[in-house]
């Protein structure tokens, strides 16, 4: 079992130095993935799905104490081939065979399809950070790179966001990290 212990800065609003397209996307409600399918075609692949102990900063935002089991999903989205978000979901073990047992059967499915058509779900506000390598989700994000032809990139261009979705008190964080080739992307001209 891996221990992460985060001391990531996550913030309620993104730093005046990020880009304004930085902040629209960071801060987007609704369905990403539904986002990034209007940029081309999108298709996500699941990079593992696993119980571990939860690390303090996750504990935080889950309500609970570390090294609680948590039941861990990581997927990586690509559009038009080219990788463009990572992002790791997280829930109580016993959420996961519950409230919430819906992730563990999504297959390559986007985790939208469960969250966005159940009006008992809610969502916190977003926390967004410039991601350090101390996180579960930077290891995510390596995870994504180790096998892709992009490469690794530098980490002060990981930019990502969080929230926690609400189902009858139980919580479920989604943590996705916009690839630096997404902002390459996103600021092409559209035909």
């Amino acid at each position: 079992m891996q221990k992460f212990e985060s001391i990531q800065p996550w913030l309620s609003t993104p730093k005046p130095s990020f880009l304004s397209i930085q902040k629209r996307w960071l801060m987007r409600q609704g369905p990403l993935t539904q986002a990034l399918r209007e940029l081309g075609t999108l298709k996500l692949r699941v990079l593992a799905e696993y119980a571990a102990g939860v690390g303090r900063d996750e504990a935080h935002c889950l309500k609970t104490v570390a090294p609680s089991p948590i039941w861990v999903r990581e997927v990586v989205m690509s559009i038009d081939g080219m990788q463009v978000v990572a992002a790791r979901s997280v829930t109580p073990l016993r959420a996961s065979h519950g409230v919430w047992q819906g992730m563990r059967r999504l297959r390559s499915r986007p985790l939208a399809d469960i969250l966005y058509d159940d009006a008992a779900i809610s969502r916190s506000n977003f926390e967004v950070a410039r991601l350090n390598k101390q996180t579960a989700l930077f290891r995510t994000v390596q995870s994504a790179q180790a096998d892709a032809s992009q490469g690794k990139h530098q980490h002060l261009a990981l930019l990502a966001r969080r929230s926690v979705f609400w189902r009858q008190e139980t919580p479920l964080l989604v943590a996705e990290c916009f690839l630096p080739a997404f902002w390459s992307l996103c600021q092409k001209p559209t035909a």
